[in-house]
């Protein structure tokens, strides 16, 4: 049985994700244990929090070179949700920091021209458009709704990457894939059955 660690670097959402994967009957653990990364057969990178705490976090632990090991060496897929998507960024206004860099993107502040329509954080349910076909929509709609929790996402420099765009008066891009990487801006892990399908389908890869 394939064995996923959900990666524990100090930000938010573990257990929730945890909680998603034990209903799919997943073997999964939290942890920050560098040679249960590397010894992972899947990755997921959560988070909910500020993006230079979320990387000083990374750093102090020891895990950057770990997760570079991981997934650009030995091509483990990976999973980011949130913040987790975003660190993959070269960059984040955030804090003005550099993030992990696998995907060429820099992740930018909401800036919204009706501010009584479109509230920063961006909170609530959105529908999701696909860009590209991906094993991990498979059984996904276009139009399906998730949960999403941010004021800020990811501007990327090269579209190929994009999965998801959504709506949020403007077209951004809520999900990405590169190769074994995927990152989705929204939350599968608070969106009901239709994320319960997205972590399987993950698993499932």
């Amino acid at each position: 049985m394939q064995r996923i660690v959900i990666v524990n670097y100090g930000m938010g959402n573990l257990n929730s994700v945890k909680k998603k994967l034990d209903s799919l009957k997943v073997d999964s653990v939290i942890s920050s244990n560098i040679e249960e990364i590397l010894g992972a057969d899947k990755l997921i990178l959560p988070g909910v929090g500020h993006f230079s705490k979320a990387m000083e976090n990374l750093q102090n632990l020891g895990l950057i070179a770990a997760l570079n090991e991981a997934v650009l060496v030995r091509k483990t897929p990976v999973l980011g949700i949130c913040l987790g998507m975003q660190l993959m960024s070269k960059y984040s206004e955030e804090g003005n920091v550099e993030g992990l860099g696998w995907i060429d993107a820099k992740v930018i502040r909401f800036s919204v021209n009706d501010t009584l329509k479109f509230k920063v954080p961006h909170t609530g349910w959105n529908q999701i458009q696909s860009s590209k076909q991906s094993k991990l929509m498979a059984g996904i709609a276009d139009g399906s709704e998730f949960y999403f929790v941010h004021s800020y996402f990811m501007h990327l420099n090269d579209k190929a990457d994009e999965l998801n765009t959504t709506e949020y008066e403007e077209n951004f891009s809520s999900a990405v894939e590169k190769g074994t990487i995927f990152g989705v801006q929204y939350h599968p892990e608070k969106s009901h059955g239709i994320g319960k399908t997205l972590l399987k389908n993950f698993v499932e890869l």
